[in-house]
């Protein structure tokens, strides 16, 4: 099994899109990038998405491969397809961390975000979400609303046990 992306950043983002990776990503990135060698600094994928996505989705190389694999399985031509490969492939853009474990946005990425300075980072499983730090407290406080609707001292671990295979 692949390694999970674990933990919340804020970073800071130069005027030119420079933002650093967190380095605890890095590691998860490296593992995961297949042609990642000492030589080569790790790979990944950001889905940008349409209107509606209000965060930039991070995959490593293999997490992409399995997205694109799965999208394949699809009927060539079909909506559904079209409607993933449309988002996980052409709203999508492969980039490289640099040597000092940076990566730029583009300005069409910070645009649609309204990114200035700061970037917000946060872990989710074996992907990674960027938003603008802003927008994510405005999500997590709804994530807090329907948290609250369960009794005092709920354990969100019994969640799991709506899971498949749990």
């Amino acid at each position: 099994m692949a390694q999970r992306f674990k933990g919340e950043f804020v970073q800071k983002m130069d005027g030119k899109g420079r933002v650093s990776i967190p380095a605890a990503f890095r590691r998860v990135l490296e593992d995961c990038d297949p042609e990642h060698n000492p030589d080569r600094e790790p790979q990944l994928v950001l889905v940008y998405g349409d209107h509606r996505r209000e965060f930039i989705e991070g995959f490593t190389m293999t997490a992409m491969e399995e997205v694109d694999d799965k999208i394949a399985q699809l009927p060539r031509g079909s909506k559904p397809r079209r409607a993933l490969e449309r988002t996980f492939s052409g709203q999508a853009v492969q980039l490289q961390v640099n040597e000092t474990g940076q990566i730029v946005l583009s300005p069409k990425l910070r645009e649609k975000l309204g990114l200035t300075n700061q970037v917000f980072f946060i872990a989710s499983g074996d992907t990674f979400q960027i938003w603008h730090p802003d927008t994510y407290e405005d999500q997590a406080s709804a994530m807090d609303d329907y948290l609250d609707e369960f009794e005092e001292g709920f354990d969100v671990l019994t969640l799991l046990d709506a899971a498949p295979g749990v």
